[in-house]
């Protein structure tokens, strides 16, 4: 079995008698490119707060690397990388001396690091660019090289893709992944970016409201909550209508009707009654197991699942 990298028991937060986060017990694998999933406002960047000790829990407890974090602060964070929502960096100087400044303060002997992790984002060819003239792209894989910097064994990154156009993403994302398969580095991603997540992350955590709630593999997350099939119709209330007289179990979620059978047969049943009754379908999914329709599902439905 796999080491924990990262552990939380009950962890939470209340602010001016609003829970931010409620008991999160979250755990993460070493070797993982964990996603950790939830709207904007669901509790993501203060549970990552907690855990790096930018701000105090109200109760509950953080272990990283095996080790109680309040009692192991300065020993864990050597071992750790972050970047937190925007990267910060100092416009008016190059690439290079953002990271030179890093670096001194981190106190690493090795002058070779900065070119090392200029190497890993590639961007050995700006390095000598003035950083307020580089691109959101350049700017964000700068920021995740100075989360680099200490040649960390856990990498935490807060919506690293926030922000960036498609080449932007892809770019980000091909790093992440070659940072986990080459370096084995263990990495913890927060995003709201559905696809982004499901084409990166081993294991996910779905966050709403301060509440966990799921936790596990992008395949166990899929089998516990796959749907037979979802359409969309002209008319949503008599198709359901339709569909509940003819025994068949379905609901209704943001103007898409789920329906929940086994029957192999169930698709081409549905459109014939549908289309018999002279409802229109303008959508129709028998292969529904996209993690951004089960992320929706879990969200609207507020269930928790493992």
């Amino acid at each position: 079995m796999k080491d924990l990298i990262l552990e939380t028991k009950e962890l939470t937060k209340v602010y001016k008698g609003q829970i931010i986060v409620n008991k999160l017990n979250l755990q993460i694998k070493q070797g993982e490119i964990f996603g950790f999933l939830g709207p904007n406002g669901a509790g993501k960047t203060t549970s990552i707060r907690m855990m790096l000790g930018l701000i105090r829990p109200t109760s509950g407890s953080v272990s990283i690397f095996n080790e109680e974090f309040s009692a192991n602060r300065i020993k864990i964070l050597s071992r750790i990388g972050s970047l937190i929502e925007k990267p910060a960096y100092y416009p008016k100087m190059t690439g290079f001396e953002n990271l030179e400044v890093c670096r001194r303060l981190l106190s690493i002997d090795d002058k070779k690091r900065v070119d090392k992790v200029l190497e890993i984002v590639k961007l050995q060819h700006a390095k000598d660019k003035i950083v307020k003239n580089y691109s959101l792209g350049m700017k964000q894989r700068l920021g995740i090289a100075s989360a680099l910097i200490n040649n960390p064994d856990f990498l935490i990154l807060d919506e690293p893709t926030n922000g960036l156009d498609p080449e932007g993403i892809h770019e980000i994302r091909n790093l992440i992944k070659q940072m986990a398969e080459d370096r084995g580095i263990t990495i913890m991603l927060s995003s709201h970016l559905l696809s982004e997540i499901e084409q990166i992350a081993t294991n996910v955590g779905i966050i709403n409201k301060g509440d966990l709630l799921f936790q596990g593999s992008l395949d166990s997350l899929k089998k516990n909550n796959s749907q037979k099939l979802i359409i969309k119709v002209d008319d949503t209330d008599t198709a359901i209508k339709i569909l509940k007289s003819n025994n068949i179990n379905c609901n209704e979620l943001n103007n898409y009707i789920y329906i929940d059978s086994t029957e192999p047969d169930i698709t081409l049943y549905v459109q014939r009654l549908l289309l018999n009754a002279s409802i229109t379908i303008t959508q129709l999914d028998d292969n529904n197991s996209s993690l951004e329709r089960i992320f929706l599902d879990i969200v609207n439905k507020g269930k928790k699942t493992s």
